[in-house]
């Protein structure tokens, strides 16, 4: 497809994001796409190694393509998103439980379903343009493509701090937060990818030493408050501006779920557990939450002035994340 690059290059399974001027953004053709790479690739004696990249300087993937879902759910066909979302997370495990080794290489912005492609590889490259962010609830969604699972891994309050804010990560802060492995110069990434294809051994990948970490010294403590309101009654500090406007802003449903996800994801004993919370969300989102209106101000319209509606109080998350029933995502052994 016009939108990916799949080939064996020598040792390696190569997968390139071709969408550069769409930033990469990943569709559900293109979910689905890298799955049945993988399917294909795991028994190939040939592939001894993954390589995921993007083409274009921008970004590695800013997100998923949300456009056909939103135009589903406003023409009452709400099966288009919950399908997507199904496939996608699908694809997000098989990249964090595949048997072979999985590098990505993740320039510019790493946003949302880029984070689900690239931040679940065994070993993820970060340079100096890498952005990565979870902004969802700046749209009335909630993080997800595996997002609550690294989330609430990260140390001390930083889940919590980027699912609520939807702050964006250099590389040094993605590698301190758990969302990346290495930081290599991009200049470098090239020669590198062109080691690991003709051997197909990750040890052949440089390590440089990590960019500085802001975060590592922040003090995130308000954001272990009881609930969202608790957050803001707490961020009192100069520095805590930006995250206020940003807890200001955002759809408080999504907040308010998003703090009990990250939160319930340090209990899971595996990614799946995460990504089936992630979906009984998602898959009711476009009906019973602030997502379309979300996408509406943010990508459709683009007036940047979303109108939130939903409920945001505990027994609405409750419903937003109660057990799915026959519905509830499914997963192959």
């Amino acid at each position: 497809m016009d939108d990916l690059n799949i080939r064996k290059d020598r040792a390696a399974g190569r997968i390139t994001l071709t969408r550069p001027r769409a930033l990469n953004a990943l569709t559900h053709e293109m979910a689905n796409a890298v799955r049945a790479a993988l399917d294909a690739w795991r028994d190939d004696p040939q592939v001894r190694i993954v390589i995921i990249d993007a083409e274009g300087d921008r970004a590695f993937c800013a997100g998923g393509d949300i456009a056909a879902v939103y135009h589903g759910a406003r023409a009452g066909d709400h099966r288009i998103g919950q399908q997507f979302f199904a496939d996608e997370y699908r694809m997000n495990a098989a990249i964090r439980d595949y048997p072979k080794p999985v590098v990505a290489f993740m320039q510019g912005f790493v946003m949302g379903g880029g984070v689900g492609i690239g931040g679940h590889a065994r070993l993820r490259v970060v340079g100096d343009t890498t952005q990565v962010a979870m902004p969802e609830s700046g749209i009335g969604l909630i993080p997800d493509v595996g997002g609550t699972w690294l989330l609430a891994r990260a140390p001390g309050r930083i889940g919590e701090y980027l699912g609520l804010t939807g702050a964006r990560m250099g590389a040094g802060d993605a590698i301190h937060a758990g969302f990346a492995d290495i930081y290599l110069p991009e200049a470098e990434w090239e020669a590198a990818k062109e080691s690991l294809a003709e051997t197909g051994d990750p040890a052949t990948l440089p390590r440089r030493p990590a960019p500085p970490a802001p975060l590592e010294s922040r003090d995130l403590s308000a954001f272990g408050g009881r609930n969202v309101e608790a957050i803001l009654a707490a961020l009192t500090a100069p520095e805590d501006s930006e995250a206020l406007a940003a807890l200001r802003r955002n759809s408080p449903l999504s907040m308010a779920a998003t703090l009990a996800m990250v939160r319930a994801a340090r209990g899971d004993q595996r990614m799946q557990d995460s990504l089936s919370r992630e979906y009984r969300f998602t898959s009711r989102a476009t009906q019973d939450s602030d997502f379309v209106e979300g996408v509406r101000a943010q990508i459709i319209d683009k007036d940047r002035t979303p109108r939130w509606a939903a409920a945001a109080d505990p027994a609405k998350v409750d419903a937003m994340l109660a057990d799915l029933g026959p519905l509830e995502l499914k997963w192959e052994d």
